[in-house]
């Protein structure tokens, strides 16, 4: 199937809705991402670092007791927690700041929820020398504390955010307001497959190694591909990397989960695709522009964007990627949500059956095996990418478990 309908398009979603003085520095990131593309020289540094740098391929689990524990399909992982840092945000962080790099560009700036994009910029700016600012909530930051330390750590100031929810969403709009300012000297490094174009492409392309690398996988493991692959969507650049390289298997189903917080008809989530609740919460996605796209937004009656919530930060915010959205339109993609109380079922589930602790992100995938794989056959396969590991997560689990 054909995604890019028209530049920057994917379908009626994306496209750039920037300030004026934005619009040379997309020029430019274009441009320059084009040429880099299409550079073996830039590739081969790219791969080189991801193999002996981030550690890529990361492995294929199957996952043998959780598997007979749910007595259905088969079940494998896709092993991002393994990656260097801990997530696959690494992924994109180390493409980007390769680029930015390319671009003559010394400063970065960068937006974090769960903080593993803020520590996937830390880490590959202090790799290549580059300046790294980024912004984050201070309701994140409360919550994601030893991220913080790492990105500190690293050599990268951490700028708190104050305004609106304090969360990602505020914290896109100071990196963006940043980016406006400095733009001549600087990068925005932005995490998810959002925001203007070729944002939503870049992002894309540098996350379909997980896709590439789990289509090779499991045709080793299993001789075949899959019957689903199922990934956990905020913004959707995790799911997007693992989708994008089996678009063209029409008989392999996808599976985007989103946080449903505490239930639909509580209003309390950031299911986006989520039918509208029963209750007359007023909270609602419609199509809408944030920061810089055209996609799904969930908002209040009167059209402002409404607050969001989930107990993983990284799936915390009110729109989703553009491509998602088109994928959902052409029924390529299916979107589905998990509660808060179900992702904590799923970490404590793989853990005390696998010894692996997803990161609460990532339980929202699993929380969806949970209910699917039991009503499958026994000789069906499931792909689930595990995004993160729960490392960054354990205060919040350990206190929410206990109550």
């Amino acid at each position: 199937m054909t995604i890019n309908t028209i530049k920057g398009k994917f379908g009626p979603y994306g496209g750039q809705f920037v300030p004026e003085t934005l619009m040379p520095a997309l020029a430019e990131l274009e441009a320059a991402y084009e040429a880099a593309k299409n550079d073996a020289g830039f590739q081969a540094q790219l791969d080189y670092l991801l193999k002996t740098y981030v550690g890529r391929p990361t492995p294929l689990t199957y996952a043998g007791r959780l598997t007979r524990y749910l007595g259905g399909a088969k079940i494998y992982l896709k092993r991002e927690d393994l990656a260097h840092t801990g997530a696959h945000k690494i992924n994109n962080a180390l493409g980007q700041a390769l680029l930015a790099q390319r671009m003559g560009k010394r400063r970065i700036v960068a937006e974090t929820g769960a903080g593993q994009h803020g520590v996937g910029s830390a880490t590959a700016c202090a790799l290549l020398g580059l300046e790294c600012i980024v912004y984050m909530g201070e309701v994140d930051i409360a919550r994601q504390q030893p991220n913080v330390f790492r990105m500190q750590l690293a050599g990268t100031t951490v700028r708190p955010v104050s305004s609106g929810s304090r969360t990602l969403k505020d914290a896109i709009n100071e990196a963006i307001r940043d980016w406006v300012t400095n733009v001549e000297t600087t990068h925005y490094l932005l995490g998810s497959a959002l925001g203007p174009h070729p944002y939503p492409t870049i992002v894309r392309d540098f996350q379909s190694v997980i896709g590439r690398e789990a289509r090779a996988q499991i045709l080793e493991a299993e001789g075949r591909l899959p019957d689903i692959l199922i990934a956990c969507v905020g913004g959707g650049s995790n799911a997007i990397g693992l989708f994008h390289p089996f678009l063209g298997d029409k008989n392999v189903e996808m599976l985007g989960v989103e946080a449903g917080g505490s239930g639909i008809n509580s209003g309390k989530h950031a299911a986006r695709f989520a039918p509208p609740p029963v209750a007359s919460t007023g909270v609602e996605a419609r199509l809408g522009v944030l920061h810089g796209t055209k996609s799904f937004v969930l908002q209040t009656p009167d059209g402002q964007i409404a607050e969001t919530h989930s107990i993983s930060a990284g799936l915390d915010y009110p729109s989703v990627g553009p491509e998602h959205a088109w994928l959902r339109d052409q029924e390529r993609a299916g979107y589905t949500y998990a509660t808060d109380d179900e992702a904590l079922e799923g970490v404590k589930i793989l853990s005390q059956r696998e010894g692996i602790i997803p990161a609460l992100e990532s339980a929202h995938a699993i929380a969806e095996v949970i209910k699917r794989a039991p009503k499958m056959a026994k000789d069906s396969v499931i792909v689930v990418n595990l995004s993160g590991r729960g490392d960054k997560d354990l205060d919040t689990i350990m206190r929410e478990l206990k109550n």
